[in-house]
C-alpha cells in the first residue's frame, strides 16, 4: 500500500506543529534533533511544491492563442 501525498497546507501544519514543539517543550537533545531533521525534510518537500507550482504557473500565463512564458511575481512587483 502506497503512502497519500500530502498536500501543501497539511506539510506546513506539520512543520508548524513541528516549530511549537521545539519552542514549547522541554524535550531531549535527541528528541530536539530528531524533530528539526523532520523538519527539515518537510521543509524541503513544502519547497520542491511550491517550485513545482511555479513552474506551472509560468506555463500556463496565456497571451491570446500563444503561451507567453514569464517569471511569476507574486507580489505584482
Amino acid at each position: 500500500m502506497s503512502k497519500k501525498e500530502e498536500n501543501f497546507e497539511e506539510l506546513m501544519n506539520k512543520l508548524e506543529d513541528i516549530t511549537n514543539k521545539l519552542e514549547k517543550e522541554q524535550l531531549s537533545l535527541d528528541d530536539s534533533v530528531k524533530l528539526f531533521e523532520e523538519g527539515m525534510k518537510i521543509s524541503k518537500e513544502c519547497n520542491s511544491k511550491l517550485e513545482d507550482a511555479e513552474k506551472r504557473i509560468t506555463i500556463l500565463i496565456n497571451e491570446g492563442d500563444n503561451i507567453k512564458e514569464e517569471n511569476f511575481n507574486p507580489e505584482g512587483e
